[in-house]
């Protein structure tokens, strides 16, 4: 009986220690991801799963699940480069939230006919053709794709593309399904406040971000405690419903880079 106890308690011991080591890892250096929404198109799907860099600019009390990290502002920090796509903590919410840097402290943003505006330069957009998927719930969610066109379900739904190109050179994708007359294609100048970030997702019609204040439930500007980590590349990719649908899988998404 001792034997069998003295084993009972060796395994106790190795599932702690595995925890501790698997939480020390979140922890420090990476955190999966899962993407849940379309906001981030074409850059990252639903059903993209990322590690996310947590060393890349350092720790805050919200690099610890729950936010119980002992940590004032930050420590061990970087500054985040424009452009970067990045998990950080939802101001408001609480959820965790990935899109695209734009603005750093002091810029002044603000979008005019669909196009970004930084410091009162525009980044230039050029075509890049149409971005196409089927009509049909995706995701665990089955969230429903947005269109320019109006497909029938199971019908090829349609986004113009076009790349960006910002201030430091950094270029990537967005998508625009069609003009708004307000936000989120026409907007107000937004002056980024000193050690907080605007931020924006790529597929710029579906995405409440940085443009819309916290009082309506978007991510307003973002303070620098805030940042989780930068997102580098896709490590897994599912289209279904369940993870476990192995004839969902995208493997040509596997261990892509996030422009």
């Amino acid at each position: 009986m001792a034997k069998s106890e003295g084993g009972i308690g060796e395994t106790i011991k190795t599932v702690v220690w595995a925890l501790l080591i698997a939480g020390a890892f979140r922890t420090l250096f990476f955190q999966p991801f899962w993407i849940p929404s379309e906001s981030m198109k074409s850059t990252l799907l639903i059903g993209d799963f990322i590690f996310v860099n947590k060393m890349a600019y350092g720790y805050s009390r919200y690099s610890c699940p729950f936010g119980i990290c002992p940590i004032s502002g930050r420590v061990l920090g970087s500054d985040p480069e424009r452009g970067d796509v990045v998990v950080f903590r939802h101001p408001v919410n609480g959820s965790d939230m990935i899109k695209r840097l734009i603005g750093l402290p002091g810029d002044q943003i603000q979008m005019k006919q669909g196009v970004l505006y930084i410091n009162g330069a525009a980044a230039p957009q050029v075509a890049d053709g149409v971005f196409e998927e089927t009509f049909e719930p995706q995701g665990p969610m089955a969230n429903r794709p947005g269109c320019a066109n109006a497909p029938s379900m199971g019908e090829i739904c349609e986004k113009p593309r076009f790349r960006e190109t910002l201030p430091n050179g950094r270029t990537h994708t967005i998508l625009n399904i069609g003009d708004a007359t307000g936000l989120p294609d026409n907007s107000d100048i937004f002056t980024v406040p000193e050690k907080h970030y605007f931020f924006m997702g790529d597929n710029r019609d579906n995405s409440t971000d940085s443009r819309y204040p916290q009082s309506a439930g978007g991510v307003g500007f973002v303070s620098e405690e805030f940042l989780i980590g930068r997102a580098d590349r896709v490590m897994f990719s599912s289209a279904g419903s369940r993870m476990l649908y192995f004839w969902t899988w995208r493997s040509d998404r596997y261990y892509e880079a996030i422009e």
